[in-house]
């Protein structure tokens, strides 16, 4: 299929969503005269200069996706991120000069969040990121807000979108499509069910969680490092922060988990988590005509997906995901 997005359909894309940010951003009161795209992948993120604001607004989203959809987890989002702004946990935080709420136009939802300076300079340390995502559990333990269970997932689109590639086998080979689909039929009642994953996971605690490889989405700061992006903030394990960062990174969560008087990560959640995590990845091909660079991004995902045990290696010889040992 030729569907792929060519690079000037995707720059008007880009200029749609800062024309959108940059009126929003005027109707609220901003001063707006030189808005700078600081990046532009899922989301286009633009700093509505000289305003100390930033907005973003995503463009690239599963097509089970709608305006009210992307606005509930926006509202989400910043209700965590404001939450723990305001008892001292170094996160980006929403924009004291607007409302703290998504705003919809011209077909986008967007979110408006202090403008920081960054550190360019400054090189990701991703050991000694994981080593504080354990400081970050430990924060959001507290949370009082209501979040779904393992939202992050999203098992709606994700089985959705396995559908559609059953529809393009220019994205994926017939036999990784078949192998998806069946993990995904051992393991979606566990995604889609609190009671079925704690009756496979006993006595494994679940909590407020980033819900997006936080690791990778610490902003380097001119003033020190912040948390950023909590998009798909979710209740669930711990685990699901660290899935398919390999053992280095989980033992260095498990270093800021020791230090935090909180438990170790379990072995068997890992291996749930790593395998939707490799599913999500899977599914994620069908965003690649709307984002064509992603195919590059996901093949050696699915390379290693190749090479690990079927879901994770949790199935008994009955076909039931087998739980702990």
């Amino acid at each position: 299929m030729n569907d792929f997005m060519t690079p000037q359909q995707i720059a008007r894309r880009a200029a749609a969503a800062v024309d959108a940010a940059v009126g929003a951003g005027r109707d609220l009161g901003l001063t707006v005269n030189d808005a700078t795209v600081l990046h532009d992948l899922f989301s286009v993120v633009v700093h509505l200069a000289p305003s100390p604001v930033v907005a973003r607004i995503p463009v690239v989203l599963p097509h089970t996706s709608d305006l009210d959809s992307v606005t509930r987890r926006q509202r989400s989002e910043l209700d965590v991120t404001r939450w723990l702004a305001d008892r001292g946990t170094p996160v980006i935080p929403p924009s004291p000069l607007v409302p703290r709420e998504p705003v919809q136009r011209d077909g986008h939802s967007m979110t408006f969040w202090e403008f920081v300076e960054e550190d360019r300079a400054k090189e990701p340390d991703y050991a000694a990121n994981a080593e504080i995502i354990a400081d970050l559990h430990a924060a959001m333990r507290d949370y009082p807000g209501r979040l779904s269970f393992l939202s992050a997932a999203d098992p709606q689109s994700l089985a959705a979108d396995l559908a559609t590639l059953e529809e393009r086998p220019d994205l994926i080979e017939p036999a990784d499509l078949d192998r998806a689909l069946r993990e995904w039929r051992t393991l979606e009642p566990l995604v889609r069910s609190r009671t079925a994953f704690e009756q496979v996971f006993p006595g494994i605690d679940l909590q407020p969680v980033h819900g997006d490889s936080p690791p990778a989405n610490i902003f380097s700061g001119v003033a020190g490092d912040l948390y950023s992006d909590f998009e798909l903030v979710t209740l669930g394990p711990v685990e699901w922060d660290l899935a398919a960062l390999g053992p280095e990174l989980e033992s260095a969560y498990d270093r800021g988990a020791r230090r935090n008087g909180m438990r170790a990560l379990d072995e068997d959640v890992l291996a749930f988590v790593n395998a939707v995590g490799m599913l999500r990845a899977v599914a994620t091909l069908t965003l690649a005509p709307q984002l064509p660079a992603l195919v590059g991004y996901l093949t050696p995902a699915v390379d290693q997906w190749r090479t690990m045990p079927f879901a994770g290696g949790l199935v008994s010889p009955d076909g039931t995901v087998r739980g702990r040992r």
